[in-house]
């Protein structure tokens, strides 16, 4: 009885979060009474109009769980209503009433998106997270035309594979590096590298293909996984997880250790840990592993290109003026003890894929680079 009452407060406190009232504190200063939909529009966008805190968008729509992933869909030419009652708001979409005409129904395709799905098409479709074998049975590029080393936009390439399978036209794939989380030292899977597109010319034992899009060179041992058939709908609405989350991230899309807004990202925290496809996270800055000790790490190396290279170092020599009057009393800043300082917050991220053990998020904002190992956590 007492588990089954626990258990009730907890299911009652998710559908209070869920349902909680908006306030005119939540709204920007500046927020319209009206807003008319405009192509081009996208959900954040809308959001951050109204709200400063765009994830509270659902409380907003006073939306509940299902409508989070199925919501009403929002076209351009809507127009969106702020309604008052003292302190709480909430939005509405205006309804005209007019004489008998033809009926219009707009399509989802039309409906504006959560983010701008320019910026994150080509990661959409699997795998963009792969286990250590999970590429081996694809088909793959066997050879290049005069033996090129790399291949590009309009090069002709040779793939064995492709005789059981239909498919004209195909996506390119390459194993990247494994995706560790820097807490757990788990391996939670390698990254995907989309690399283009390519279209099959003639089918046999070895086929040919013409690679009709690429992101970067294209080699020998490259995979080739099947054109998804839709585009997907980003009809999803941003919003808080319900479980607690803390986590890292673990790797940028392109290898870099720092990137910036609207760029994509990989997250050590995944659907196992209650995260979904539009879930909004903090970005936190760790003060422990961003500070002097990551850039003495052998991949920045201590002098020079090659890290052993006395003619140019990499840092340079002491300044006599440290040995002055003015800092005998100010120690070294490789000396200080960062280990107390707390985490800053400086940005947020949506998921715009989760995977069992990891996910992929587009940083909206972000007022300083996003590093690797930087801290995510509920907004």
């Amino acid at each position: 009885m007492k588990k089954s009452i626990i258990s009730l407060i907890f299911l009652l406190s998710l559908a209070a979060a869920a349902f909680a009232a908006t306030t005119t504190a939540d709204l920007k200063p500046d927020a319209p009474n009206r807003y008319t939909v405009v192509p081009g529009d996208t959900l954040w966008g809308i959001a951050t109009r109204f709200l400063k805190d765009p994830w509270r968008w659902p409380e907003l729509w006073k939306m509940n769980r299902s409508q989070l992933r199925n919501p009403h869909r929002i076209y351009p030419g809507d127009v969106l209503v702020l309604e008052r009652s003292g302190t709480q708001v909430s939005m509405r979409l205006e309804t005209s009433r007019v004489g008998p005409r033809i009926r219009v129904e707009p399509r989802d395709a039309d409906a504006i998106q959560s983010i701008p799905p320019s910026v994150i098409e080509p990661f959409l479709s699997k795998p963009l997270i792969v286990q250590a074998n999970e590429l081996n049975s694809a088909p793959q590029i066997v050879a290049t035309q005069e033996d090129r080393v790399a291949l590009g936009a309009g090069a002709t390439a040779y793939a064995e594979g492709l005789t059981r399978d239909q498919e004209t036209r195909w996506q390119l794939f390459r194993r990247g590096d494994p995706l560790v989380d820097p807490d757990t030292k788990e391996t939670l899977g390698y990254m995907g590298i989309y690399l283009g597109e390519a279209e099959l010319v003639r089918r046999g034992d070895v086929s040919t293909i013409t690679i009709t899009k690429a992101t970067q060179e294209i080699l020998r041992g490259d995979k080739l996984l099947p054109m998804p058939k839709e585009s997907p709908i980003f009809a999803y609405v941003p919003h808080a997880p319900q479980k607690p989350v803390r986590g890292r991230v673990i790797a940028t899309y392109g290898g870099l250790r720092e990137t910036g807004p609207l760029s994509i990202i990989v997250l050590s925290k995944g659907t196992r840990d209650g995260l979904e496809v539009g879930n909004v996270l903090a970005l936190h800055r760790d003060q422990r592993s961003a500070r002097y000790a990551a850039r003495t790490e052998p991949l920045f190396g201590r002098q020079g290109p090659s890290g052993n290279d006395k003619r140019i170092p990499y840092y340079p020599a002491e300044s006599a003026s440290r040995d002055g009057p003015l800092m005998e009393r100010v120690p070294p800043v490789r000396d200080a003890d960062f280990s107390n300082l707390p985490p800053e917050r400086y940005g947020l991220v949506m998921i715009f894929r989760a995977f069992d053990r990891a996910s992929y998020g587009l940083v909206m904002q972000a007022s300083r680079p996003v590093a690797v190992e930087d801290i995510i956590t509920n907004p």
